[in-house]
C-alpha cells in the first residue's frame, strides 16, 4: 500500500482494497525527493507530513506492522521494494496533480514490466474523471450547474466509509524499521502545533454566517487534512450534508476545480483556462510584486493577509480572494507568480483549488468573476472586518509613520486594469 496525500489507516480506499486482496499487506510512504528537493528546509508541510507518518507508524507499530519510510525517487524505490519483497501487487489513491499522473505513468509502467498490478482508487474525491457530466458527457464548465447535478448524484447513491479496521490483521508482520529523520533528508521540524483534524460541528452550522469575516474562527481549518488525507472526504461530505449548505458547496467547488483539472490539462501546463487571457500584457513589476510578498503595499486588507500567510501558512479565504485580484488587476502582475507564491507557502496547497482560485480572481478561469469586476480592497476591508480587528493582528504599525503609502490609487489602477484586459481580449 502505498501512501502518498491519504495519510491516515481509517476510511481508505486503497488500503481498504489492499487489506482485502488476499495477501499480506505492506505499508510504504516515499519522501518524494522530485518534490523535496525544490522546497526549503523550514517547510511547514514536510513538518507537517513527517508527523502524520510519525502518527501512523505508532499505530501500525500496535498491530504489529512496520511502516516501510524511505526517501528518495519514486521509480529508484519501487525498484528496491521489488528486490527486497515478493510484491504481486501495489494498492494507491489516485492524486491528479500533473506531477503526480507523470509519476504513476512511469511507476506503473516500471511494475508492469515486472508483472506487478498497480491498481489505484478514487480516495481524495467523492467524484472524479466522468461522474458529473452533462447529459452528452461534456465536462461542466460552469459551477452551478455542476453542483446541482453532483447534488443529484450523491443523494441518490450516498457514500459510505471504507471499514479498514475490519481487516488490520491482513497487514504483513515485521520488525519497526529505522525512519529517516527530518535532519537526513535536510529539513527542520517548524515546532508548530498544526489545527486538529477534527470535524467541527458547530462552526460548520454556523459557516454560512461567520465564513467571510477573518478576525473571527468562521472556517475549519481543514484544508491542510483535506490535502494530505488526514480527514475523509467522505466522513467530512457526510457531516456537511443537512448541516451547512454553504459549507457543502466549497466541497464541491474543490471537486469542480479538481474535475475542471482533469477535463483541462492545459492548465496544468501553465495555461489559463479561457485561453484568449493569455493576450494580457502583464507589467510584472518585480518591485510591486516583491512589496506585495512583503505585505507592504499600502493596503491594509492585502497586507494583513500576506503577512498571516508568511507567518503561518494559511490565509483566510476570503482575503485570498481580495490580495489575488490585487496583485493580478491593481498591480497586473501575472496571476501564475502569485499562484507559483501560494504553492510555496499554503499548507493546504492544492494545484486545482490554488489554480481555479487564481483564475478566478484574474478573470481567466471557468466561471470567473468578469474582468471589468475590480475589488476595491478599502471597501473589502469595511465590509469584511469592520473594526479592523483583522488588519490590527498583522499589521500593528497601521496608523503610524511606519506604515507605507498605498502602491497605486485604486481608480487609477481600476482605469488601467480594464484598458489593458479590453485590448488583450480584442486580440483574441
Amino acid at each position: 500500500m502505498w501512501f502518498r496525500r491519504d495519510l491516515r489507516l481509517h476510511d481508505n480506499a486503497a488500503l481498504y482494497h489492499a487489506l482485502r486482496s488476499g495477501n499480506p499487506v505492506l505499508p510504504v510512504f516515499i519522501f518524494d525527493r522530485n518534490i523535496l528537493d525544490d522546497l526549503d528546509a523550514g517547510d511547514r508541510r514536510v513538518s507537517f507530513i513527517y508527523d502524520c507518518v510519525v502518527k501512523i507508524r505508532a499505530s501500525l507499530a500496535e498491530t504489529g506492522a512496520a511502516f516501510e519510510v524511505r526517501y528518495g525517487y519514486p521509480e529508484e524505490i519501487f525498484r528496491q521494494l521489488i528486490e527486497e519483497y515478493p510484491v504481486s501487487a501495489v494498492f494507491t489513491n489516485r492524486d491528479y496533480e500533473p506531477y503526480s499522473t507523470g509519476r504513476d505513468t512511469a511507476v506503473k509502467a516500471l511494475l508492469n514490466e515486472r508483472g506487478i498490478e498497480f491498481a489505484d482508487y478514487k480516495d481524495q474525491v467523492i467524484f472524479d474523471g466522468n461522474e458529473v457530466v452533462k447529459d452528452d458527457g461534456r465536462p461542466y464548465t460552469i459551477f452551478t450547474p455542476y453542483s446541482k447535478r453532483w447534488k443529484l448524484r450523491f443523494n441518490s447513491a450516498g457514500v459510505s466509509a471504507y471499514p479498514t479496521e475490519e481487516y488490520f490483521s491482513n497487514f504483513h508482520q515485521q520488525e519497526i524499521l529505522p525512519l529517516p529523520s527530518l535532519i537526513e533528508m535536510s529539513f527542520m521540524s517548524s515546532g508548530e502545533d498544526f489545527p486538529a483534524a477534527v470535524i467541527p460541528g458547530k462552526t460548520i452550522r454556523e459557516y454560512e454566517k461567520t465564513r467571510d469575516f477573518p478576525a473571527l474562527e468562521g472556517t475549519t481549518r481543514l484544508g491542510v487534512h483535506l490535502r494530505f488525507g488526514t480527514i475523509s472526504v467522505r466522513e467530512l461530505v457526510n457531516a456537511a450534508t443537512g448541516m451547512s449548505e454553504k459549507f457543502l458547496g466549497e466541497l464541491i467547488w474543490r471537486e469542480f476545480y479538481q474535475m475542471i483539472l482533469i477535463h483541462f490539462p492545459h492548465i496544468g501546463r501553465g495555461r489559463a483556462f479561457r485561453q484568449e487571457y493569455d493576450n494580457i500584457r502583464w507589467r510584472n513589476n518585480e518591485y510591486e510584486f516583491e512589496r506585495w510578498c512583503q505585505g507592504k503595499t499600502g493596503y491594509p486588507i492585502v497586507d494583513a493577509g500576506m503577512r498571516q500567510l508568511n507567518q503561518t501558512g494559511f490565509m483566510h479565504n476570503r482575503v485570498r480572494m481580495i490580495t489575488a485580484s490585487f496583485l493580478s488587476r491593481h498591480l497586473l502582475v501575472d496571476w501564475r507568480w502569485g499562484e507559483a507564491y501560494f504553492a510555496s507557502l499554503l499548507l493546504d496547497y492544492e494545484f486545482a483549488s490554488n489554480n481555479g482560485g487564481w483564475q478566478w480572481a484574474a478573470g481567466s478561469g471557468c466561471d470567473a468573476a468578469p474582468y471589468f469586476r475590480i475589488f476595491n480592497p478599502s471597501l473589502q476591508a469595511k465590509k469584511f472586518d469592520p473594526d479592523g480587528t483583522y488588519i490590527r493582528q498583522w499589521v500593528p504599525e497601521i496608523n503610524s509613520a511606519d506604515y507605507p503609502a498605498p502602491i497605486v490609487e485604486h481608480e487609477l489602477a481600476r482605469k488601467r486594469c480594464l484598458e489593458v484586459y479590453a485590448a488583450a481580449l480584442q486580440r483574441k
